[in-house]
This record gives structure tokens, sequence and C-alpha cells, in this order.
């Protein structure tokens, strides 16, 4: 998954990125809060780090900007305000969660995994059971097949395969596929085809459904 983090302290900046990183998230990190206002619409983030107060843009006013826009991604305030009246405009522009600093970055883990896990699936668990007796570990991108050994898929096969279990139950297009799993990178539909090919031939050919004009889905199983 791709976090956006906003932090002006240099310090911060470098070790939360780097503690993120080992935990095999993306992370993409700004001091300048116009920057990461203008990253937001670039690319894909499945939850933004915002510190309160950087320069040019903070936290509080990339959020509004975000909102008026109906863009409505997770996020995360880190500040040193205690304050409460400070606090509740964050909760009230409807931010996930504050974590204060200093913190330890255990934490932040920890508050991450959480908000992921129930914003984009909807459970608490780390596991998601999925048809044709497959199961995915959330916290570490990782499919299972009924055997629970572990499928080993390419880089893209699991980007592709983490986009089509955030959006479990609901076909994703191919032009969604082709911005989020290549980016900006030029893909043509035989290629996302090919993707699809190679991880049906690793589980099964029902595991992912496709449907002309909609896309691809992946079904939790009941």
């Amino acid at each position: 998954m791709r976090l956006l983090l906003l932090e002006d302290d240099i310090v911060y900046n470098q070790s939360i990125s780097e503690y993120l990183e080992s935990l095999g998230y993306a992370v993409d990190s700004f001091e300048d809060g116009l920057e990461a206002y203008y990253a937001i619409y670039d690319k894909t983030y499945h939850l933004l780090l915002l510190d309160v107060r950087v320069p040019t843009l903070n936290g509080y006013e990339i959020v509004k900007k975000l909102k008026e826009d109906n863009l409505d991604i997770p996020v995360i305030f880190i500040t040193s305000l205690t304050d409460i009246n400070n606090l509740s405009i964050g909760y009230e522009l409807g931010c996930s969660d504050y974590i204060k600093k200093p913190f330890a970055l255990k934490e932040l883990k920890y508050r991450i995994e959480q908000i992921l896990k129930l914003y984009y699936f909807k459970t608490s668990q780390d596991m998601i059971l999925l048809e044709e007796e497959y199961s995915y570990d959330i916290k570490n991108e990782t499919l299972y097949d009924k055997y629970k050994s572990v499928i080993n898929l390419t880089h893209k096969e699991k980007q592709l395969l983490l986009l089509l279990v955030l959006n479990i139950n609901n076909f994703v297009s191919m032009e969604s596929i082709k911005d989020e799993v290549w980016n900006d990178s030029y893909i043509n539909d035989v290629d996302v085809r090919v993707c699809i090919r190679n991880l049906r031939k690793k589980t099964s050919n029902e595991f992912i459904l496709s449907s002309r004009g909609l896309g691809y889905r992946v079904v939790k199983r009941k």
C-alpha cells in the first residue's frame, strides 16, 4: 500500500519513512504542504499521514480541500498540539486518528494497520477468506492456498491482487487497473490480461472473475 507522509521535521520525516518502508509500505514523503497536496492528485494513496503545522498549506487545510473535492482518503494527523479545540478541528474534518509527538514508531504501525483494515477491508482481522478456498493476509499482502501454503507472486501480480482485494466483490475496470497498478507507465490491455492469466495459472480460472465492460473481481467467501 502507498502512504503519503507530510512532516517538515527532517528527523521525524526520515525516521518515519524508513520505518514504514521496512514494513513493506511504499512511502512518498514531503516537507511542504502544497507539494503534498498536488501529489495526492497525481498518485493513488491509501492513507495520508499529515503534520498539522507545516509550510504553505497545513494538514487541516489539505483535508478541508480534499473534502471539498469529494476525495475520501483516511487521514492520521501528526501533531504536538494537545489543546482539545485544536484536536476537535481534525475530527470535525473527518480524520481517522491523531498521533501526538513524541510517539513510538511501533504505535504508529499499529494505528496504521487498524485503520487500513477497517477502512478498506471492513474487518479487524488480518486474514480475508476468498472464494476457491484461498485466503489473503492483509498485513503481509500474501495469498495462501487451501493448504495454507504461500502462493509466490511477482511484484505486479501482488499489486494487482491487492487492488482487487481492496475492492472485494466489486469489479475493477481495466482503466483503473492500468492507472493504479502501472501508474504512469504505458501499458496496454494485453499486458494486463497476461498478468491476470498468470495469476489464474497460480490459483484457478474461477479465482479472478471477469465481465466484459466491467473488469475483474475477486469474491469474499461466505
